[in-house]
Order: C-alpha cells, then sequence, then structure tokens
C-alpha cells in the first residue's frame, strides 16, 4: 500500500532581529549638603596607670623520661630477710638408731640424786613398820611410778598443771613444724618421737621435761627468725637426746618424799621453838637436845648420807650448768652455732635490762650477787657458754686434696 503525502503548511516569514529597548533617562543630580563644623576636642583626664605584678611565669617541669619495658620476669628464690634466716628444705639424711640416750651428765645427775632417793625410801619405808604387808606393797607402788615420766597422759598434765604450756594452735603449728623437722631432720631423729607445746610468755625462753616435752615461748616463736628458732629447738632436743630431761626429772620424783618429809620437820621444829619459847629457857633445851639426837641417830645409822643431802643442791647445780652445755654443743655440732650465739646474746641483753631495773628500783644501788647464789645457778654465764661455742663458731679449714 502507499502512504498518502503529509500536507502542506504556510511557511512563518522571517522578522528578522528585534528592535533594542529604548535607553532609560538619567536621575537628576541634587546640590550637596553645607558642611558644619566639628565639635571642639576636648582633653579627657587619662586615668593613672598603676604598677601591675608581671604575671609570673609558668616554668615547664621537665617531664619524666619515657619509662624502659619492664625486662622479662625470671622466677628466682626471693632473698632471706634475715643472715639467719634458712630455707628449710627438709633434707633427711640417716635416722639414728637410738632416738634417746643417757650421756655422763645424766648418768651423774642420777647418781646425785641417789641420796635423796635413799631418804625418800626412808621416809615411804616408816608406814611398813605398821602396816606390814601392805607397806611392803606401798614401796613396790612407789617404785614403779618413776615409770610415769615417760606416760604420754601423765606427760600431758606435768605440762600443762606444772609447766603452764598448752599445744600450739593451727597457725602456730603451721609455722613451728616445719623448723622441728629441720632440726630432727639434722638429728636423725623421728620428729613425732617428741610433742611440741607453746608457754604464752613474753620471754625468750624454751624447756624440755620429762620424756618427749618440748615447749617453746611464744616471744620465741614469733620474734625470733627461723634459724634462731630452730637453735633453741636443738637446744631442747639436746636435751633430750643426752638423757638431761628424763633423769633430772626421775630424780626430782624420787627425792619429792625427803623433801616433803623435810619441810614438815622444818615447820614442826619452828612450832616446837616457839612454845618452848613461851615457857622457859629449859624447854628450849630439850627441844634441841630431842632434835640433836635424832640427827645422830639419822646420821649413824644411815651411814653420814643426810650430810650428802645438804651439799645436793650444789652438786646438781654443777651437773645442770654442764648439761646446758653438752645441749648448747648438740645444738651447734647440727649447724646452728652462730644462730645459738645470737640468742645468748639476746638473753644477756635481756638479764642486763632486768638488772638495770632492779638497781633502778633500789635507788642506783647495784644488785650484788653472792658466792653461794653463783653456785645455785643452774645455767652457766653468758661469756662461759660463747667460749665453748668458739670452735664450732670459727670457719673450718678446706680439706687439702693430694
Amino acid at each position: 500500500m502507499t502512504q498518502p503525502p503529509e500536507p502542506a503548511y504556510p511557511q512563518v516569514p522571517d522578522l528578522g532581529t528585534p528592535p533594542s529597548p529604548p535607553p532609560y533617562p538619567q536621575e537628576p543630580s541634587y546640590p550637596q549638603a553645607p558642611a558644619y563644623p566639628q565639635a571642639p576636642a576636648y582633653p579627657s583626664p587619662q586615668e593613672p596607670s598603676y604598677p601591675h605584678p608581671a604575671p609570673p611565669q609558668r616554668t615547664q617541669t621537665a617531664q619524666p623520661p619515657p619509662i624502659p619495658p619492664a625486662p622479662p620476669v625470671v622466677p628466682t628464690t626471693p632473698p632471706a630477710t634475715h643472715p639467719h634466716h634458712l630455707t628449710l628444705d627438709q633434707r633427711r639424711v640417716h635416722i639414728a638408731e637410738h632416738q634417746r640416750g643417757a650421756d655422763a651428765t645424766a648418768v651423774g645427775s642420777l647418781l646425785l640424786h641417789l641420796p635423796n632417793f635413799l631418804c625418800s625410801l626412808f621416809v615411804v619405808a616408816l608406814p611398813s613398820l605398821f602396816l606390814d604387808s601392805l607397806g611392803i606393797l606401798l614401796i613396790l607402788v612407789w617404785l614403779a611410778s618413776g615409770a610415769l615420766v615417760f606416760h604420754r597422759p601423765t606427760e600431758s598434765v606435768i605440762a600443762r598443771r606444772l609447766l603452764g604450756l598448752h599445744h600450739p594452735l593451727p597457725q602456730e603449728r603451721a609455722l613451728l613444724e616445719p623448723v622441728w623437722r629441720e632440726v630432727t631432720a639434722r638429728a636423725g631423729v623421728e620428729a613425732d618421737t617428741y610433742e611440741l607445746w607453746i608457754e604464752d610468755s613474753d620471754s625468750l625462753n624454751a624447756v624440755a621435761a620429762a620424756g618427749h616435752i618440748v615447749g617453746v615461748t611464744r616471744f620465741a616463736m614469733h620474734q625470733l627468725p627461723n634459724g634462731e628458732l630452730a637453735a633453741v629447738l636443738a637446744h631442747e632436743l639436746g636435751h633430750h637426746v643426752g638423757g638431761h630431761a628424763w633423769s633430772s626429772l626421775l630424780g626430782y620424783w624420787y627425792a619429792l618424799p625427803g623433801r616433803m618429809a623435810w619441810r614438815f620437820l622444818r615447820a614442826f621444829s619452828r612450832i616446837v621453838f616457839a612454845v618452848s619459847r613461851a615457857f622457859s629457857c629449859f624447854g628450849v633445851g630439850m627441844v634441841l637436845l630431842v632434835f640433836g639426837a635424832f640427827a645422830v641417830a639419822t646420821i649413824s645409822s644411815l651411814y653420814g648420807l643426810p650430810l650428802l643431802v645438804l651439799a645436793m643442791p650444789y652438786a646438781l647445780a654443777a651437773v645442770g650448768r654442764r648439761a646446758e652445755l653438752r645441749a648448747d654443743q648438740h645444738a651447734a655440732a647440727l649447724g646452728f652455732a652462730p644462730m645459738l650465739a645470737a640468742v645468748l646474746h639476746k638473753l644477756h641483753l635481756a638479764e642486763q635490762q632486768q638488772e638495770a631495773m632492779a638497781m633502778a628500783r633500789r635507788g642506783g644501788v647495784p644488785v650484788q650477787e653472792s658466792a653461794l647464789s653463783k653456785l645455785l645457778s643452774s645455767h652457766p654465764d653468758h661469756y662461759t657458754r660463747l667460749h665453748h661455742l668458739q670452735p664450732y663458731l670459727q670457719p673450718q679449714p678446706y680439706p687439702q686434696h693430694r
């Protein structure tokens, strides 16, 4: 199919460029207003200038240098806080076959208690003159009672009632047992062979009693370095190993009836002497005659042993001083000589302070110790103990290998 032709539209005539708009008239110029004279300038009063302090200059503080990075932490052993501090490494070398014994000091103590024992036996045997077989049974029971020194329940009664001790609390046991095990390990003794006790005291002291009692004061446990505490415990262990503790208690136990009888006679004699003085001098003479005859009969029947009883306190004190030196040597042989010397120095300072206080109470008059009181002392003086420790305090030469 063919498309129809498009219709023809009429053409628009060309009108050309449009004419430009007519120019607008300019604004008329008006005359300017006359200039008025300016007002005269009056001088204004100036305010006085006051001096102002200069503001403080801020000094720039030096900034700290940058902190270098921390070095890597290397696990090391902490340094000891005291020269007498022990590491307590629990090195057990050997176990001794005999846990306790009796050295010459213990045997000498038993021999010196023999006169007291015979006097006590005489006192206990007196009822047998009237009780027949019951009196003999009483003597046997008294002789067998010495075994109670090693009886644990009896020792507990002695520790609590006579010595004023108590069992360690859990925190005290945690502090005391590691030191005690170090001491017993060096000595080759089982730690459980002996029992630890505590005394509530603020003084530096320790005690070894009966067969198994080892007591130490609360002051010594908390205030001493563990090395010095070990030296104190090693000293008390020396008393047990040497037999000093049980021999002295056994001698005291068997001498107790004689001591009680002696005290009774002293009290009775004072009463009789006071009553006789109320009557006449004749009564005093009769009392002296009766007691003199009794003394002569006793001395002759016991071969002079009562006379030895008068010298026993001095001899026993001498043996006790020797036992202390033996216990010091035992602690020094275990390696605690420097620690023990430090403890002895502290004890010496405490004694000097007590003497100074006693002198102050007496108005500055020094306290003079008699010769008899020195002979009755159970412990050697400070300088004697240090003198016996000197071989252990001196450095030992190294052996030369050939």
